[in-house]
């Protein structure tokens, strides 16, 4: 297998070659066809020149004589053509032997081109429109070339293939350059994306690139590199809190029945009830797994209703009230008069949601502590801020408070709790289209800000 860089550079290369065979052939066959045009108008003009020549004498002389354009003899051999004086009834005043003009074929300036085979053209001579006589001009080429055209053509072609050669060295150099610029940081993710296969979740990639698609991916698997590091740590977690919360319930019953059974410990109706609360939260902590189970499942049912979510938050909050007075914690509810409160959504379910949101609140409230439940229309939405002055989330726990079981400080650890509240929230929220936004400041307090679309009845 090539790596990518060879690849590219293959490729490169090889778009290039062609691209600069194709373009020098192009512009070899233009020059040589306009070059081929230029020497057949030089040479027409050769042939105007001729029968105008012989049409002056004729008019200066007023016949031909054996002598008539004579001179002309010694241009037509140096130019390595053949020279054939005719009368108006064609018969022969003058002429050139052809084979002279082909022996000084090789000592001549002029160059011939398809040299061989020998033609001839014959020209009327027309004075006051009256044919008078013809020249036959003929030669052993199609074109003849002097020296200078034979030098021109070829340096013409040389630089040709120079600027071809040149380009190909610059393609090749730019071609390195580039596939090094596009297959360093793939080559980059690629071996990181190998080792987060592996499962080693620190491995990052700092090698930038000004394409944005690159810079993109090398983000993405950046941030795929973080997440996927976050989840071993959340999974580890899981699974040391999960046997922490089974095993906490199972071992206060086994080491108090065990002490029962021993004669350690009475047998007494408080001591009984103590262990069926440790039951009943072992139930609770199942209970709420397996709802989890359905959420993840999507096998949840809901019976979606248009519900006055003000009736249910003022129910919920008397409901609470007693429990936050015992607490030393005020709850206070506040709510936009003159507006509809109607969502869309499953009454009991929306009740789990803000008994989760606004036990928790109490539940990590200091003493003479304040809880403001706050209810205002904003756009097309229903805003619910549900805000306490206790003692908050550190920053680092911020992104993992919906996560199955996590629970990041050790202070909110003593508390009692299963850290499946939260992630029962965004589940239930979830399924009702609405969002939620967590602030917190440690020893501040908390504020949930909850989203739902507004329904108007």
């Amino acid at each position: 297998m090539k790596s990518i860089r060879r690849k590219l550079s293959i490729m490169f290369f090889v778009c290039s070659l062609a691209a600069i065979l194709l373009i020098t052939a192009f512009v070899n066959l233009t020059i040589t066809k306009k070059f081929d045009d230029y020497m057949v108008d030089t040479q027409n003009k050769r042939y105007e020149r001729i029968v105008s020549y012989f049409q002056e004498i004729y008019k200066r002389e007023g016949k031909w004589s054996k002598d008539s354009g004579i001179e002309m003899m010694h241009e037509a051999y140096m130019g390595s053509y053949c020279l054939t004086l005719l009368d108006s009834s064609e018969k022969t005043i003058w002429g050139m032997d052809a084979n002279d003009i082909k022996n000084n074929l090789h000592f001549n300036t002029m160059k011939v081109k398809d040299t061989g085979v020998y033609t001839s053209k014959r020209f009327p001579i027309e004075v006051d429109n009256k044919k008078v006589g013809y020249v036959d001009i003929g030669q052993y080429s199609s074109v003849l070339l002097s020296e200078e055209d034979v030098n021109f053509k070829s340096s013409i072609n040389k630089s040709i293939i120079a600027s071809g050669l040149i380009t190909m060295i610059i393609t090749i150099v730019i071609s390195l350059y580039f596939s090094k610029q596009f297959s360093r940081p793939i080559k980059e993710v690629s071996k990181m994306s190998v080792s987060l296969s592996k499962g080693n979740f620190d491995t990052k990639s700092v090698t930038k690139s000004d394409i944005k698609e690159l810079e993109n991916l090398r983000t993405s698997v950046n941030v795929l590199a973080g997440k996927l590091k976050q989840q071993d740590m959340l999974r580890k977690r899981l699974v040391s809190d999960i046997s922490h919360e089974i095993r906490t319930p199972l071992n206060i019953l086994q080491n108090n029945l065990e002490a029962m059974i021993d004669g350690i410990f009475p047998v007494t109706d408080d001591r009984l009830k103590d262990l069926n609360d440790e039951v009943i939260r072992f139930g609770k902590l199942l209970n709420n797994l397996e709802l989890l189970k359905q959420f993840e499942s999507e096998s949840i049912k809901a019976n979606f209703e248009t519900v006055d979510i003000n009736q249910i938050l003022k129910s919920i909050c008397e409901d609470f009230y007693m429990e936050a007075k015992n607490q030393g914690v005020d709850i206070d509810y506040s709510v936009q008069k003159n507006q509809q409160y109607y969502i869309t959504g499953d009454k009991d379910k929306l009740r789990q949601v803000f008994i989760n949101i606004i036990s928790n609140s109490i539940k990590f409230s200091k003493e003479s502590g304040n809880i403001c439940i706050n209810m205002y229309p904003k756009d097309q939405k229903i805003a619910i801020q549900i805000k306490d002055n206790g003692i908050g989330i550190k920053e680092e726990d911020l992104p993992f408070i919906f996560e199955r079981l996590y629970r990041g400080d050790k202070s909110r650890n003593e508390i009692h709790g299963n850290g499946i509240g939260l992630t029962i929230v965004k589940n239930i929220l979830d399924l009702h289209l609405a969002d939620i936004e967590v602030e917190s400041k440690e020893e501040k307090g908390t504020k949930f800000t909850i989203y739902f679309d507004r329904v108007i009845v």
